[in-house]
């Protein structure tokens, strides 16, 4: 089977917000297990990229708002015989999980680091260009240089409160991408557009183009309609422009 590279597109500042918090955090995992310094330090600096966008953001009431609007269109599914009443039982019983601990008052994810005044001074260094080099801060070097299962343990526990969020947001995301199958559609000299029926919401539109294609998708959208035009780049140093070509790929509107 070819191997394909999906891009993603939402259409709704909400979706925008979860994508971009899936973003952050996968670049958290990623960087957290690196042993070396610079590795600790860009997590450090992801970790307070996350703090900055959930304190503008508000994901966690974004976050309550979409699980209980997809309890609530589950809830109606509930006597179709053409449903998986496990699966769904399974779904809710998850989704409910998540609702409980979000809606806990007691709950302001990131709090903890707000509060600590280690973090708080490589956070206001860190914005500076080369602001935290070793002479402007002592401390953090000499806690660099701990062995790494050290800094590792410290650094999980530093963003254990933030893992709701992540797995809140993981699971709307995957609820949304499921939520449709892909089909097959052509772009006729490299531009396609496709009418949103009036009683349907597409929260995201995913275009999949097979790995090493030539072209990417430039989408753009709202409420009514949203457009694709399928650019090509010769080099780098190339401006890009939209193909002539007929361009075949697959297409998912995610509608929940």
């Amino acid at each position: 089977m070819n191997s394909t590279i999906t891009y993603e597109q939402p259409l709704n500042e909400r979706v925008r917000n979860f994508l971009r918090a899936e973003y952050l955090f996968d670049q958290l995992e990623h960087f957290i297990i690196n042993q070396s310094e610079w590795g600790s330090r860009q997590t450090l600096s992801i970790l307070f990229d996350i703090i900055d966008f959930l304190t503008r953001s508000d994901l966690k009431t974004e976050l309550i708002k979409e699980l209980e609007r997809y309890s609530n269109t589950l809830k109606t599914l509930e006597n179709s015989r053409s449903v998986d009443l496990q699966r769904l039982v399974s779904v809710l019983g998850e989704i409910n999980v998540h609702l409980i601990s979000l809606r806990d008052n007691s709950y302001q994810p990131g709090q903890s680091l707000r509060q600590n005044d280690f973090i708080t001074n490589i956070k206001q260094r860190n914005y500076i260009p080369g602001g935290s080099c070793s002479f402007d801060l002592p401390s953090f070097y000499c806690w660099l240089n701990n062995p790494f299962a050290k800094r590792y343990k410290q650094l999980r526990e530093w963003q254990e409160d933030l893992q709701l969020i992540n797995k809140s947001t993981k699971l709307s995301l995957q609820m949304i991408r499921n939520s449709t199958d892909p089909y097959s559609e052509q772009a006729e000299n490299g531009f396609y557009q496709k009418p949103i029926e009036a009683n349907a919401s597409c929260q995201l539109v995913r275009v999949a183009l097979l790995e090493g294609s030539k072209y990417y998708p430039e989408i753009s959208g709202g409420k009514h309609r949203f457009a694709i035009r399928f650019m090509e780049q010769a080099t780098v140093s190339d401006k890009p422009i939209q193909t002539h070509d007929n361009v075949k790929f697959d297409l998912h509107c995610c509608i929940l």
